[in-house]
């Protein structure tokens, strides 16, 4: 028998391997805690078993070994109903071995599975074939990645009637957040993870997006009720001990939804807190995600295949961070992942999961490493005198280690460079500036479409307007305001918080109150805005209506129904609900920072001939007098310049905002990305 020379192997006393069946130095027989545990522990014939499966043809026969997890003596238990799906896997498979040359059509070459009399798999051979052709780590990787790849394209091909959208080079991605919608939200990070993955599998990527199961006793829990237990359990070594996870899953729109559980995900509140602020443990929390992440592609055989070491990581903000510092700390040094690849995608650089220096001890890293995470507070924000500032920053360490960064718009990556957008972090970004650029994000036009829309009174579009009018009409009876529907109605849908600029709103309402207009809020936050709005409905009683909480029938109805949506955001990474009002054709007026200068065009009526440019208003400085002068250019418009406004809604309208335009420039950074070298210490 010929050696099999390949990085996860068997190592057996039993005859029937030879003797120069060698284990690779970065796996070692034994299960090790914190790392890649690919072997399980020996079964009565002496043989290690490998924990994770990739894909194996059984005897030539066009059947599969595989499945969603393994027993627990170490046999792999194959599903009914992916039976017939891993078939035609691995008749495609063997099609192109036998293209490429690599398999004798006759006497082919293939992988066979060796049992012992329970049935269950204790190793792997190479079956006899014609000629001296050895199976190499990469032919492996072919066959478990790029043949998947190709599978997954040719499918959705197949059972859609239509094709899809095709790319140069097809990837396995691995998304990691804390949050992905629809199974848990609380903002525009939910959003982005919970849409850009499906357009980049339409794109015919294999992709993964790991996140936590979050049970918090309510009906939200209900989100994972589709996501089954794959019956796989790690442990990895962090926080002073091994720390066990495992994990769910759900396949759902070509996406392998994996939610990680344990205990510390069990809890009331919201991802991140509850009424009481933010949870103390946020670190041990988010540092097993990211070890759970390493794992998962390594570990868990979705549908039949692991993803493998050839990964594209995709890290999410401070709490996946930690993903490409293990890369290059404790997977890399041993020989894993040596051609994976991570980016850093900040969605919001003011967070950046920053706790005391002594919590490195417990992130299980190499004690060389705090360097990478060191953090120094400036002496102004120490607590006392005695404080040195010394802390350990997880954002800092992505920003050190990950072979590419992105934000989510161009102006938001220029911003963070600059002392007062980048939060502490301006120079080490400014350094990496070669590797550093901006996406902006898209929206999700099946759920925001105004010819469709179920929460609106009457569907509309960019050809047929009439029902814009109605919308507004039926908000204003709905909302107990006049209905007037020549009357300019602004609006707003957002946090209540510093950062939106409430405070600029509260400042400005007498004045804008003033004027023949009727103002909609809708939001949650910091209860003294939340108490001024309600103050604000009392005392402009047919003017101003605010909404405390978050509803989302009805902010549809105010997108849809108002004509103006006001947003002062101090910084605004990206900015979605701009987007979402220009889609049903509300002119956005807003702070010219970040995303919102990139996707609102300042209106130039004197352009194009007179016919006009533009989709809106910007604004800068952020002050009242600025915002106010905004305001008062777009309701003068709408009022006196009606063939003007309806360009202006026109224009808006047909913008593309789409997840498909923004997934074809994340591909571009992917493969820049695959250009340099990975990341080494």
């Amino acid at each position: 028998m010929e050696s099999l020379q390949v990085s996860r192997f068997i190592s057996c006393r039993s005859s029937s391997f030879s003797s120069t069946t060698k284990l690779a130095p970065s796996f070692r027989p034994v299960t090790q805690v914190g790392f890649g545990s690919l072997w399980r522990k020996p079964n009565k014939n002496g043989c290690l078993v490998i924990r994770s499966l990739t894909f194996v043809s059984d005897g030539g026969s066009g059947g599969a070994t595989g499945g969603s997890g393994s027993s627990q003596d170490g046999s792999f238990a194959v599903e009914d109903d992916q039976k017939k799906t891993n078939k035609h896997i691995n008749n495609k498979i063997n099609k192109n071995n036998i293209k490429n040359g690599n398999v004798n059509q006759k006497n082919g070459r293939v992988l066979g599975a060796e049992r012992d009399d329970s049935g269950s798999v204790i190793g792997f051979q190479l079956l006899p074939h014609l000629g001296d052709n050895e199976v190499s780590e990469s032919q492996g990787d072919v066959a478990t990645q790029e043949d998947v790849s190709s599978y997954e394209v040719e499918k959705t091909e197949d059972t859609e009637g239509e094709s899809k959208a095709q790319t140069r080079v097809t990837h396995s991605i691995v998304f990691v957040t804390s949050e992905a919608a629809p199974y848990s939200k609380t903002g525009g990070l939910g959003d982005v993870c919970g849409s850009l993955p499906i357009a980049l599998a339409a794109h015919g990527h294999r992709v993964m997006v790991v996140s936590p199961r979050y049970q918090n006793g309510t009906t939200a829990d209900q989100k994972f009720a589709n996501a089954t237990d794959l019956g796989r359990r790690i442990k990895v070594y962090c926080f002073g001990g091994e720390q066990e996870v495992s994990f769910f899953h759900e396949y759902r729109e070509g996406v392998d939804w994996v939610f990680v559980d344990h205990p510390a995900y069990h809890r009331p509140g919201n991802p991140y807190g509850d009424s009481n602020g933010a949870f103390g443990d946020n670190q041990f929390r988010f540092t097993l995600l990211s070890y759970a992440a390493c794992e998962a592609p390594l570990v868990l055989p979705l549908g039949g295949f692991t993803y493998g070491e050839k990964c594209l990581f995709l890290v999410n903000d401070w709490h996946a961070s930690l993903v490409p510092v293990l890369l290059a700390s404790k997977y890399r040094p041993y020989g894993v992942y040596k051609e994976a690849r991570s980016i850093l995608v900040i969605h919001n650089l003011s967070h950046q999961g920053v706790e005391p220096a002594a919590t490195f001890k417990h992130l299980g890293l190499p004690s060389q490493w705090y360097g990478a995470l060191g953090w120094v507070f400036p002496t102004w924000a120490r607590t006392h005198a005695l404080d040195t500032g010394e802390a350990v920053n997880l954002l800092k360490g992505a920003v050190v280690t990950s072979d590419r960064i992105l934000t989510v718009s161009k102006g938001y990556s220029w911003e963070i460079t600059t002392p007062e957008g980048g939060y502490g972090l301006h120079e080490l970004l400014t350094s990496r500036k070669s590797v550093l650029d901006g996406i902006t994000n898209g929206i999700d036009v099946a759920e925001w479409n105004p010819s469709t829309d179920e929460h609106i009174a009457v569907p509309y579009s960019a050809d047929v307007l009439s029902g814009k009018v109605e919308c507004k009409m039926a908000l204003q009876k709905e909302l107990g305001l006049p209905v007037r529907p020549d009357c300019p109605l602004i609006g707003f849908v957002g946090r209540l918080d510093y950062q939106k600029g409430i405070d600029l709103i509260q400042a400005a309402t007498p004045e804008i109150m003033e004027e023949d207009v009727q103002f909609v809020m809708l939001g949650s936050g910091d209860p003294q805005y939340e108490s001024w709005m309600r103050v604000a409905e009392v005392t402009y009683r047919d003017k101003f209506r605010g909404w405390v909480g978050f509803n989302v029938p009805i902010s549809h109805r105010i997108t849809a129904g108002c004509d103006i949506l006001l947003m002062p955001s101090r910084f605004e990474p990206c900015g979605l609900n701009q987007l979402y009002a220009m889609r049903y054709g509300t002119i956005p007026v807003v702070h010219a920072t970040g995303g919102l200068r990139d996707t609102v065009e300042n209106f130039n009526p004197y352009a194009e001939g007179g016919s006009g440019t533009g989709t809106g208003w910007t604004f800068s400085p952020l002050i009242k007098d600025s915002m106010l002068a905004a305001l008062r250019n777009a309701t003068k418009t709408y009022r006196e310049y009606k063939t003007s406004w309806e360009g202006l809604m026109k224009r808006c309208m047909e913008k593309d905002y789409t997840w498909e335009n923004a997934a074809t420039q994340y591909e571009q950074v992917f493969e820049w990305a695959f250009i340099d070298r990975p990341y080494v210490s």
